[in-house]
């Protein structure tokens, strides 16, 4: 399966998913799912001088991606779709019609109204349901910072309230 990782992270295309996740999983893609971004060019090269060379990043919008999964499937290279928010996460996998089958939750960060779940993971109830919503369409959701790390099942997540 090329799609290595579906994964949300509110930083989108940094060092931890370029290093920390390309390199085990021996990435040759990123699909960044963001309609802002796939909209602005100048974001776009933000995000591709985050990527070593031989790395090739896609930037779509969720209903191009939701469309473009199949192809994306079939390639013989390993590749990671990556959106910024639940919300994106949530609309791509109820487009992509059944094809998202694992979503990694990585890091959502602090902000207004938010409950810290995990060190790097924080919550507000509207993206808890979300995640909920997610779960609900036969996906296995789980939060896992880096690879090495344990993942944390949805429900363990949604319990959590130590912050660890």
């Amino acid at each position: 399966m090329p799609i290595a990782l579906y994964r949300i992270d509110d930083r989108l295309i940094h060092g931890q998913v370029v290093v920390g996740w390309g390199q085990p999983l021996e990435l040759r893609f990123i699909v960044l799912v963001d309609d802002e971004v796939a909209a602005s060019e100048w974001e776009q090269e933000l995000y591709r001088m985050g990527v070593p060379p031989d790395m090739t990043v896609y930037f779509l919008t969720v209903a191009a991606a939701a469309t473009q999964l199949p192809q994306l499937h079939q390639r013989p290279d390993a590749g990671i779709v990556l959106v910024g928010d639940i919300g994106t996460m949530g609309r791509l996998v109820a487009q992509a019609n059944g094809q998202v089958r694992a979503v990694n939750v990585g890091g959502v960060h602090h902000a207004p109204g938010r409950v810290q779940r995990l060190r790097f993971v924080f919550l507000a109830p509207a993206e808890e349901q979300g995640l909920r919503d997610i779960a609900a369409l036969g996906v296995e959701v789980s939060a896992q910072d880096v690879p090495g790390a344990r993942p944390v099942p949805l429900a363990e997540l949604l319990a959590s309230t130590t912050g660890a």
